[in-house]
């Protein structure tokens, strides 16, 4: 964790993995990684078939993401925004890869950091809370995963210390800073779950943000965790950033009456080598077991490689192949491959709850989530699971009349009414979200819907001031530019339209469909006269 994101040094750049040209045939774009000057960069680049460049777009690498185990991202500077870079390195290939997410759409330099995801890769990010990619100056206060990650803010602590008389500077019990090993196994594994839990939907409460979180706190109070309960006929497929949910399903865990917790076998402070890995993690094994729970004989485990390995055998690693091109173990602790789900997998709902699993949910209280966390988390699982639509359509409608002005209660408003595909319906849409932009939205699907609808009721000048408002508070979104553009074709605005499109090429040069409408543009009807 201490070596999570790193900015670009003379010394990184010396232990920076061999750089490389590579050409991606499914994308149909050359890349590189190159170093001037002592600076890190990237390139993109097209060819027609002559050779000639269609597009080059470089940009200066400012951080890397990750310490190398698995692979390292890249990221850069446009502005006040914080961008992935189409290129990591991976470990298991040892080469330069096309970034996760990239594989079938390019999304050249301009994919946004998320503060949901940097919160979890950097100490202490300053991300603009709502604005995706938007960071203040500087970026980062701290780049990697700090002390304070998970022990807290330590000007408490330094304080106290700095009072404290000589003879009694390291007293038995320091309420300024916490010790996860100290805290309830939950309470521990509450910190852990930070980062390493991600459920279907990760979800602020109201009035929160990423930073607001403690060690010592329960997680839910600041971010909830929620799942579409697993069933016999659906149950649990992936583990990719499961660890927590996995290992809570192991029957070590259950037997164990909740006192293993993540720290029983991770030591923040060790990072055991891959040769060393097997011995350091066989002896977490035995601290509840010996060398006759194993049913297998000796001489079996010994002929495995490496030999003995307990984890190898009961945690067994997946291949992630198509997702983030690494490995990861199987968090929860089987006997035997074929071990079926234990029947609490499939029993972890309330009744005050009875349609999500709450991962964080805090012991022995209640599990009421906020209904404004709940719409959200709704809005997000409907996206997979078409069941959840309804669900949201009604809290959204429970909700209008206690927050009226709420943004996230006025989208579930607005796409319950585009719903009805009727004239009422429309104008009832456009109305709420006119609302939700009013009290300052930052999401990029209420401007281009609001900017769509607009388009087709032939508001075009309604949809042209929406969709430049949304361009400014959301850069970073491609369709914006092209609905504008394309509500300037509508009013014979040809010289207005280009200028829009040569702006999202700007910034989207990977973007061929920007390319081909403005062609169409350029071969299309003269613009008004006097058009501005």
């Amino acid at each position: 964790m201490g070596r999570s994101m790193s900015a670009i040094t003379p010394e990184v750049l010396s232990q920076l993995p061999s750089l490389a040209d590579r050409w991606d045939q499914q994308l149909n774009r050359h890349f590189s990684v190159f170093v001037q000057q002592g600076r890190l960069y990237q390139s993109e680049w097209e060819t027609d078939e002559t050779g000639k460049d269609v597009f080059r777009d470089t940009q200066r690498v400012e951080w890397l993401v990750g310490a190398g185990a698995n692979g390292i991202g890249a990221l850069v500077r446009r502005g006040n925004r914080v961008l992935e870079a189409p290129l990591s390195y991976y470990a298991t290939t040892r080469a330069w890869g096309i970034s996760p997410g990239y594989e079938e759409s390019d999304r050249g330099f301009s994919r946004p950091i998320d503060a949901a995801c940097i919160i979890c890769h950097s100490g202490r990010p300053n991300p603009v809370s709502g604005n995706a990619g938007e960071f203040r100056i500087p970026p980062f206060d701290e780049l990697a995963i700090g002390c304070e990650n998970c022990h807290g803010p330590g000007a408490a602590h330094v304080n106290a210390m700095r009072k404290q008389p000589e003879a009694s500077a390291f007293p038995a019990t320091d309420s300024t800073i916490v010790n996860p090993g100290k805290l309830n196994p939950w309470l521990a594994d509450n910190i852990c779950m930070s980062c390493h839990q991600t459920g279907d939907a990760r979800v602020l409460q109201p009035r929160k943000t990423f930073r607001d979180f403690r060690p010592g706190q329960p997680l839910d109070e600041t971010l909830a965790i929620l799942m579409a309960p697993p069933t016999r006929e659906s149950p649990p497929r992936s583990d990719l950033v499961q660890q927590y949910f996995s290992m809570k399903l192991s029957k070590c865990y259950r037997g164990s009456a909740g006192k293993l917790s993540c720290i029983t076998c991770h030591n923040p402070h060790v990072q055991p080598s891959r040769d060393q890995a097997p011995t350091y993690y066989r002896s977490k094994c035995f601290i509840c077991h010996t060398e006759s729970s194993c049913t297998l004989p000796l001489a079996t485990r010994q002929q495995s490689t490496p030999p003995d390995d307990c984890a190898g055998c009961h945690m067994a690693k997946r291949n992630l192949i198509g997702i983030s091109h690494a490995s990861l173990a199987n968090h929860r602790i089987i006997a035997t491959p074929d071990e079926p789900f234990p029947n609490a997998t499939y029993e972890m709902t309330t009744a005050s709850l009875p349609d999500l699993v709450h991962i964080d949910a805090i012991p022995g209280q209640p599990d009421n989530v906020a209904p404004l966390t709940l719409l959200q988390a709704y809005g997000n699982l409907s996206v997979d699971h078409r069941e959840y639509l309804q669900r949201y359509f009604e809290l959204g409608k429970q909700l209008e009349s206690s927050e009226p002005n709420n943004t996230n209660v006025l989208e579930a408003l607005a796409a319950q009414a585009f719903q009805s595909r009727t004239a009422e319906g429309d104008a009832a849409g456009i109305t709420y979200l006119d609302r939700a932009i009013a009290q300052g939205s930052t999401t990029a699907w209420d401007f281009e819907t609001l900017g769509s609808h607009l388009l087709r009721a032939r508001k075009l000048e309604q949809a042209a001031e929406c969709l430049r408002e949304g361009i400014q508070r959301v850069p970073y979104d491609p369709k914006l530019y092209t609905l504008l553009a394309e509500g300037y074709a509508a009013m014979n605005r040809s010289a207005a339209a280009t200028a829009t499109l040569n702006e999202a090429l700007r910034l989207f040069p990977q973007m061929d469909l920007l390319r081909a409408f403005m062609a169409q543009i350029q071969h299309s009807k003269p613009q008004t006269p006097g058009e501005q």
